[in-house]
């Protein structure tokens, strides 16, 4: 009978997806309301190395090897919905730095031009303008049902500092400002809370009506604490004046409480959400270094908790792995790599994955920080970091050989998918364990819950018993995680797991509602 009801589940799963508006007269927006509803399912590209050609297989492109750019990233799009993805973060598509630069390539983040693409990113095998390129890859996004945010870089590069110094910060000396050690890029001189830099928001103004002509669904804006809160309720006012649906993502977390120069402002997340921001990043990227049951479930609830006292709805991205983090398998392996899908999958957050990660990339380049045979900027190294996605190289297309996780990651975004309008209106209910390591949880939806059990000690097994309310003995019990074998006894109000190191489970239990 279970096998019965998992083959009929898995049936449904694959029919089962969320569609915008993409009629005749053209793209409706609903980002804005797919994000609220933690609806998204959002996959991070950087176009530079989304399809790139590594014909020589050195993990460099050169030799008149072809790096991505945005007609060839189209090719790559039907994977991605057969992946489940509705929604793309592209990595900033506006022109970089070349002086006191970081890689061959230079760091996506050093804009120069708020206005224009990026011209590596545009194919010389098209006769379409840069703009037209990004238009298009954006419509044959659209036309696939996936909807498209585009990233804002934070600080300008040192090339823009030497043509416009205007725009930037000073020191006591009169002398440029240099964020943490981002050397390649100098702090804007945004003003204050009380009255911001006028000259810097219609640059940020323009960027707007940049994304808007080439059709572009939001913007996720990089460490946007570095501007005050009325410099971003008054841009967001004038992007919704565009479109209702636009959607902004701060990257920003609560772990975030220093600035990252005493020249710059550390706008907290939540006058970030105040100011009109409709999510942001969060602070899931701490599982890493999370022990307990307690840090897990006080992060969601602490989230809930904030996100309830705005009259509209807020949200948060599944900020476990992100193109500053790490890649999950050098952490803890390919259980911590399945335990970051499935919370993505049942968390009241919206799933958040980087290039590379469904199929286990490691991103561990054989040229990375070596010395450079050429170079398009001042830097004669190909800069990376270590066990990162590369933003500074013309690099290989991200990419593992794990294919029991890639086929996982379908699995769980089919999931995500079939459960979707139930898991955005269900509740979260976390469970008792008797153990610290071991975290609970349950999604309650209309006529079924979705039960998790987690281990985090990546070192040792754990049997532990969980308490559920109104469990019962002989419920009906689909095992989402098919390929895994579970060594569970299920009792009334209770079960009892048996859980090998790093184990995630995912129950869907029939009936039980709460």
């Amino acid at each position: 009978m279970k096998r019965l009801l998992l083959s009929l589940f898995l049936v449904l799963c694959t029919s089962v997806q969320v569609f915008a508006k993409n009629t005749q007269s053209g793209w409706q927006n609903d980002l804005k309301t797919l994000f609220t509803n933690n609806q998204a399912i959002i996959y991070t590209i950087n176009i530079r190395t989304f399809n790139a050609k590594d014909t020589n297989k050195n993990e460099i492109i050169d030799e008149g090897e072809e790096s991505g750019n945005f007609i060839n990233a189209i090719d790559n799009l039907d994977e991605l919905v057969r992946m489940g993805i509705n929604t793309i973060h592209v990595l900033p598509i506006t022109p970089v730095g070349k002086i006191k630069a970081f890689g061959t390539a230079g760091s996506l983040y050093a804009i120069t031009d708020f206005k224009s693409v990026n011209p590596q990113l545009v194919s010389p095998n098209s006769s379409l303008s840069g703009i037209e390129q990004a238009k298009k890859f954006i419509s044959e996004c659209h036309r696939r049902n996936i909807r498209v945010i585009v990233d804002l870089p934070s600080c300008g590069a040192y090339d823009m500092y030497v043509e416009h110094p205007e725009y930037f910060v000073k020191d006591e000396y009169q002398k440029d400002v240099v964020p943490l050690d981002w050397s390649d890029v100098r702090l804007f001189n945004v003003g204050t809370e009380e009255k911001y830099n006028e000259e810097l928001f219609f640059l940020h103004k323009r960027f707007v009506d940049f994304l808007v002509s080439i059709h572009a669904d939001g913007i996720r804006a990089d460490v946007a604490g570095l501007k005050p809160a009325s410099f971003w309720s008054d841009l967001i006012k004038y992007a919704r004046e565009k479109d209702p649906e636009f959607l902004f993502l701060a990257e920003s977390s609560k772990s975030w409480t220093t600035p990252v120069s005493k020249f710059a402002l550390c706008v907290p997340s939540e006058e970030l959400l105040k100011a009109g921001f409709d999510g942001y990043l969060g602070s899931y990227f701490n599982l890493k270094n999370w022990k307990t049951s307690k840090e897990l479930i006080g992060n969601v609830n602490d989230d809930l908790k904030m996100f309830s006292k705005f009259k509209e709805k807020k949200s948060v991205i599944g900020s476990f792995s992100t193109h500053d983090e790490v890649s999950p398998i050098l952490i803890n392996g390919e259980n911590f790599a399945s335990m970051v899908l499935w919370l993505n999958t049942t968390l009241p957050l919206n799933a958040y994955y980087v290039d590379g990660f469904a199929t286990g990339d490691t991103y561990n380049y054989q040229w990375a920080n070596k010395l450079a045979a050429k170079s398009e900027t001042d830097d004669e190294y190909y800069f990376t970091h270590n066990g990162k996605i590369d933003i500074f190289n013309y690099s290989r297309r991200p990419h593992g050989n794990n294919y029991k996780l890639f086929e996982e990651f379908i699995l769980a975004n089919k999931f995500k998918n079939y459960c979707m309008s139930e898991l955005s209106r269900a509740s979260f209910v976390p469970l008792k364990t008797n153990c610290p390591n071991v975290f609970a949880y349950a999604r309650g939806c209309s006529n079924y819950s979705v039960i998790v059990i987690g281990n985090l000690d990546f070192e040792n097994s754990h049997e532990v018993v969980v308490k559920v309310p109104k469990f019962k003995q002989n419920s009906k019990i689909i095992n989402v995680r098919v390929n895994c074998n579970l060594d569970n006894t299920y009792m009334n109000k209770k079960i009892k797991a048996n859980l090998k190191k790093g184990e995630i489970q995912v129950l869907m239990v029939k009936n039980l509602v709460l």
